[in-house]
């Protein structure tokens, strides 16, 4: 009897080691999702996390909002490697960084109509291109040149400090002026725009 039961002690153990030892395989074999925030997961398989976050304005009567994804430097070289000089760039990480704005703008040659777009960007070493695209909601590396609003230059700055997590401003210049930055490490990017009334 004794012996029964040691058996069937056994046989429960080793299914439930079993059980667990799939669980695991399954879990590891799946890609990773963290954090779903306005409605997309966050994607990948890196230790790194990019949390979602925004900036807003209001400008001349303008509400203007940006949402994208923060990636952080943690240690790693970001302009030229990690943000690759002459490809385009989702402006953040996970999913296009998107803008909304209820007014028309003028933003450095590009007349944009109101409404909402993705922002994408072509760094350089010595000069940055700002690309609106009237598609939002793409994965990062899904950009369609053809559906391109239009690219206009931006201005470099280099920064005294780095900055570890990359970060978008929408800074009011006084009445219907404002500036667009992108920091992220000791770069900053930005343009200039104009709210049209």
């Amino acid at each position: 009897m004794k012996m029964r039961q040691v058996l069937i002690a056994a046989v429960a153990i080793a299914a439930l080691g079993a059980i667990v030892v799939a669980r695991t395989y399954r879990q590891a074999a799946l890609p990773h999702y963290v954090g779903i925030e306005h409605g997309f997961p966050q994607f990948g398989y890196s230790r790194y996390t990019s949390p979602p976050a925004n900036v807003e304005a209001n400008i001349d009567g303008d509400h203007m909002h940006i949402d994208y994804y923060a990636p952080s430097a943690h240690g790693r070289k970001i302009m030229g490697e990690l943000v690759p000089y002459g490809e385009v760039w989702c402006t953040g990480a996970n999913w296009a960084t998107k803008i909304t704005t209820e007014n028309d703008l003028k933003i450095g040659d590009l007349n944009l109509p109101k409404g909402s777009y993705s922002i994408w960007t072509l760094p350089g070493e010595k000069q940055w291109m700002l690309i609106i695209n009237k598609q939002t909601g793409q994965f990062h590396k899904d950009y369609d040149q053809s559906q391109d609003f239009g690219r206009t230059k931006m201005n470099l700055k280099t920064l005294d400090q780095p900055v570890e997590t990359f970060r978008i401003e929408l800074r009011p210049n006084g009445g219907n002026q404002g500036t667009l930055a992108l920091l992220w490490e000791k770069t900053e990017a930005s343009i200039p725009f104009t709210v049209k009334n």
